[in-house]
Order: structure tokens, then C-alpha cells, then sequence
């Protein structure tokens, strides 16, 4: 199954944290802290303003991007978790 957002809609796949320290001590997910880091995977068409006009996103898929800790909502797709937010929650574009 394929997700494809509407509008000024972004999917990012979060970028999970190493399970296992620089000293070598496991971690369980638990323990682990959600990063706010994560790879755009599809972008919508762009935003459509007041009088029609659609203008399309900066971003691109394949990006790597810094998000806000509560931003997009999570959505569960064959066992892969998702988020989708708008274009506007991205705070940062990583080089």
C-alpha cells in the first residue's frame, strides 16, 4: 500500500536511535527517547491559497528533517510507523 499526503501534507519516517550506547550498554525501547529526526518519504502537491493558486512544497523526498517533539500524527502502515504533518511543522532541513 502506497501513502500519498494531500495538500501542503508531508510523510516522514522517523530515524530510530542506536539500540546500543558508545560504552556498549543495551538499551530497551523503554528506555529509548523518541528522536525528532526522520526522513521525508512523499510530499503533497503544495498549498492552494485563497485565491487558487497552488503553490508547491520546498521540500523533497529523501530529505532529512528536524521536527518539533509533538508534531504530525503517527500513523501505522504494515508494521512501519509514519508521520504526517504539514510542511510548516518542519523546523530544519539536515545537510
Amino acid at each position: 500500500m502506497e501513502l500519498k499526503p494531500l495538500f501542503d501534507r508531508i510523510i516522514v519516517q522517523r530515524i530510530e536511535e542506536e539500540a546500543v550506547t558508545a560504552g556498549g550498554i543495551f538499551l530497551p525501547d523503554a528506555a529509548k527517547e523518541k528522536r525528532n529526526e526522520g526522513k521525508v518519504v512523499a510530499v503533497g502537491q503544495g498549498k492552494v491559497l485563497d485565491d487558487g493558486t497552488l503553490v508547491p512544497l520546498e521540500l523533497k523526498g529523501g530529505e532529512t528533517v528536524l521536527f518539533g517533539k509533538y508534531s504530525g500524527s503517527e500513523v501505522e502502515l504494515e508494521g512501519e510507523t509514519f508521520l504526517v504533518m504539514r510542511e510548516d511543522e518542519v523546523l530544519a532541513v539536515v545537510n
